[in-house]
C-alpha cells in the first residue's frame, strides 16, 4: 500500500509539472514569475529565420498572448486607432488560435458597453485591449474595462457577463490591470472603472467580494496573490495593500514613496514582496509579506531606481529592465542598490520605448521593445546584448509580454501573433 502511494504521488506530481509546463494561462506565466527555465528558444529570429507560423490580427492590442493546451488566446481591438475611426465603433475581439498551426479556431467580437475614454493621450500609447486574459482550461477570461468582464468555454461559447462599473480617473487613460485566478475566484482590479477590487466567482461571475477606496485611483497593475498567506496584493499610489483573499478585507498595509500611477505588478519571493512605479515620487521598495495593520516601519529597503510600465524581471537575486528612457537596469533583490546601468545600442529611444515585460527564457532574458524588435540579453549581472530580432514589414507597436512553451515563444504586435522557434 505504502508503494501504491509513492507512486500515486510520483506520476501526480510529474502531471502536475508536464501540464505548469504545457500552458502559460496568464500575463506573466502560471507562476507569475515570467521565466521558463528549461527553455530553449533561438538566439535570432526573423521573417525567414526560426519562424514557424504568423498569424494576421484583427486588430490591435498591448495585451498578452495566454496558451493552455494546444490553444492560444489573445484580445485585440478594432473601430478605432491611429487610423481613424470612432468611438461608436469601437470593438473588442477574442480569438482562439490554433499552436500548431497558427490558424484562428474560433473568434468573438463585443462592441463596446459604455462611453470610453476618448482615443488621445496615454490611452494612444496602450489603446483598448490591454488587460491580458486569463484561462484555467474550462473558461477563458477577458475584461474589456468599462465593457465588463467575459468568460468564455474553450469552443467560445459565452457563459456569463458583469460589469464592473464605468467610471474614469482623473487622468482618462483607459483600463490596464490584467485578471487573476485563484481556485474559485476570479480578482478583478478595477481601480479605473470602480476604484475598486474585486473577486468574482470564476463560474457564474457573482461577486464574491469588494474592496473600494479612494487611494485605488491610477493603480493599474495586475494584483498579485500570495498563497501562503492568503492574501492579495495590490499596490496603489503612496501606499501597498495586503487584502484577504476570502474576504477581501485590508490585512495590512505600508506607505510608500510611489505616487501618481502605479503600473508594474508586484513581486512576490518567499516571504518579501517589491514594488516599483510611482510618478512623479517614484521608486522601488520591498517589504515583509504578511503581517498585521501598519507595516510601514518594516520596510526592508527603499530604492530611487524604477521601472515606470514594465514589471520587472527577478531572477537569481537581480531584478532586470528597460526604462522608459531606453536604459537597460539591473539592482540587487537584497538591497536594491544599483548593479548597472546602460543605455541598449539599437533601442530607438524617446516615447517609452518599452512596455513589454522581460521574460526568461533558459539562461537569456527576452524584452520586446515597442519599435526597434526584440532584444536578447544575459541573464547574468554582467550586461550584454546577445541579439537584436525585427520581424521585416512589421512597423506596428509591440507592447505585449510574450508566452513561452517549451521551445517556442508567443510574440504578439499590433498586426501578427509570431511562433517563434526552431
Amino acid at each position: 500500500m505504502l508503494f501504491s502511494r509513492s507512486v500515486f504521488f510520483v506520476l501526480a506530481t510529474a502531471t502536475i509539472t508536464a501540464q505548469a509546463a504545457e500552458n502559460w494561462p496568464s500575463f506573466r506565466g502560471g507562476s507569475a514569475d515570467a521565466k521558463s527555465p528549461d527553455s530553449q528558444l533561438p538566439l535570432t529570429w526573423g521573417e525567414k529565420e526560426n519562424l514557424k507560423w504568423k498569424c494576421p490580427l484583427p486588430g490591435a492590442g498591448s495585451s498578452s498572448p495566454v496558451v493552455w493546451g494546444g490553444k492560444i488566446f489573445v484580445t485585440c481591438y478594432s473601430g478605432i486607432g491611429r487610423d481613424g475611426g470612432s468611438l461608436n465603433d469601437l470593438v473588442r475581439h477574442l480569438l482562439c488560435i490554433d499552436r500548431n498551426s497558427g490558424e484562428v479556431v474560433w473568434e468573438k467580437k463585443v462592441a463596446s458597453k459604455a462611453s470610453e475614454d476618448s482615443y488621445r493621450g496615454y490611452l494612444t500609447e496602450h489603446g483598448y485591449a490591454s488587460n491580458s486574459p486569463v484561462t484555467d482550461g474550462k473558461f477563458v477570461y477577458v475584461f474589456y474595462g468599462k465593457s465588463g468582464v467575459y468568460a468564455f468555454d474553450m469552443n467560445g461559447q459565452e457563459q456569463w457577463k458583469v460589469g464592473v462599473g464605468a467610471e474614469s480617473s482623473n487622468r482618462r487613460w483607459g483600463s490596464a490591470a490584467s485578471l487573476r485566478l485563484h481556485d474559485d475566484k476570479l480578482i478583478v482590479n478595477s481601480a479605473e472603472e470602480s476604484v475598486s477590487v474585486r473577486a468574482l466567482n470564476k463560474k457564474t461571475g457573482e461577486e464574491i467580494w469588494k474592496a473600494e477606496g479612494g487611494y485605488l485611483e491610477l493603480s493599474y497593475n495586475t494584483p498579485t496573490i500570495v498563497e501562503q498567506e492568503n492574501e492579495v496584493i495590490v499596490a496603489v499610489p503612496g501606499e501597498l495593500w495586503g487584502l484577504h483573499l476570502d474576504t477581501g478585507k485590508l490585512k495590512w498595509y505600508a506607505e510608500t514613496r510611489l505616487t501618481g500611477n502605479v503600473s508594474p505588478s508586484p513581486i512576490v519571493k518567499d516571504d518579501t514582496v517589491y514594488i516599483f512605479g510611482g510618478y512623479q515620487s517614484n521608486g522601488s521598495h520591498a517589504f515583509p509579506v504578511g503581517g498585521k495593520d501598519d507595516m510601514t516601519s518594516k520596510q526592508k529597503w527603499y530604492s530611487r531606481s524604477t521601472s515606470y510600465v514594465a514589471t520587472p524581471l527577478l531572477h537569481d537575486g537581480h531584478f532586470y529592465w528597460i526604462d522608459d528612457r531606453g536604459i537597460a537596469n539591473c539592482t540587487r533583490s537584497s538591497d536594491g542598490q544599483e548593479v548597472y546601468k546602460e543605455r541598449v545600442p539599437g533601442l530607438r529611444s524617446g516615447g517609452r520605448p518599452v512596455y513589454a515585460s522581460p521574460v526568461l527564457a533558459g539562461d537569456r532574458i527576452i524584452i520586446v521593445s515597442r519599435y526597434s524588435g526584440t532584444f536578447v540579453i544575459s541573464a547574468t549581472p554582467n550586461f550584454k546584448v546577445l541579439a537584436q530580432n525585427t520581424f521585416e514589414g512589421d512597423d506596428s507597436d509591440a507592447s505585449a509580454t510574450p508566452a513561452i512553451i517549451g521551445n517556442e515563444m508567443y510574440l504578439r504586435t499590433g498586426s501578427f501573433l509570431y511562433c517563434i522557434g526552431d
